[in-house]
């Protein structure tokens, strides 16, 4: 007899921020962390980008910020699972001790997202499970 497990809680939060187009990603996080901390995760000044990424009338060049964006939105989304867009915020610009007490954010923005994008998903996932 074969069972039939559920996936992972976590994994329709990879397979939508994977497959999101880029005016999907962007609203997905502006809508969970608001314009600002998208611009901060993206490393832009200025919030006008980010509103046109959403519309789609401008690309988000730097591969690496996409992913940087697409990690952020899979974590915003694990978060979000259990609690509102307003601790989705909190957490992201908390110290975190998952992340030697340092933000989401900052972990993100400050090292290549291939190197910390792990940490910041297992503290996502961590902060998921305990609600």
């Amino acid at each position: 007899m074969t069972m039939i497990t559920p996936a992972r809680p976590d994994l329709d939060a990879y397979v939508y921020a994977t497959r999101a187009a880029q005016p999907d990603l962007v609203r997905g996080l502006v809508d969970l962390l608001g314009a600002r901390l998208v611009a901060y995760l993206a490393g832009v000044k200025e919030t006008r980008a980010v509103r046109q990424w959403a519309e789609g009338v401008r690309r988000i060049h730097n591969s690496e910020d996409e992913q940087r964006l697409r990690v952020s939105l899979q974590a915003a989304l694990m978060v979000s699972q259990r609690d509102t867009a307003e601790v989705v915020q909190s957490w992201f610009q908390g110290l975190n001790p998952h992340l030697d007490d340092r933000s989401p954010a900052r972990v993100l923005r400050e090292a290549p997202v291939a190197e910390v994008g792990p940490a910041v998903l297992a503290a996502a996932r961590a902060f998921a499970a305990v609600g």
